[in-house]
């Protein structure tokens, strides 16, 4: 009993350990990010100057958050909206993030400010 009591012990302090070392220069603070945003009214390619009963919220996010927010959304989303040769896309739900050959990574939120629902930023 006290060898299974000493192996688990010693699993548990495995296991916090390497998640310990996962997390090695993180720490609990919001970070600035670079992007562009638009507010308006309307549907996605037929946008609108927003009204006061239909608000919607575009966030474009550009440079090392889209990069990290790409890399965690694996796989590649088939086929990409260009069809051309390197370029790559990724969604989850309503998130979409892109890279094309030679510009930067861009990622794409929505948000209905009237309902709080997450929407579409970006078609093709």
């Amino acid at each position: 009993m006290q060898k299974i009591l000493g192996l688990l012990l010693g699993a548990t302090a495995l296991l916090s350990l390497a998640y310990a070392k996962d997390n090695i220069g993180w720490t609990w603070e919001y970070k600035p990010f670079k992007g562009a945003y638009l507010i308006y009214s309307g549907e996605l390619g037929e946008q609108e100057a927003p009204t006061q009963n239909d608000r919607k919220l575009a966030i474009e996010v550009t440079g090392k958050l889209a990069r990290d927010m790409f890399d965690s959304m694996s796989p590649d989303f088939k086929p990409t909206c260009s069809n051309e040769k390197g370029d790559r896309d990724r969604r989850k739900g309503n998130l979409y993030c892109t890279y094309h050959i030679g510009e930067e990574y861009r990622c794409f939120i929505g948000l209905n400010l009237r309902t709080g629902k997450s929407i579409g930023a970006a078609s093709c």
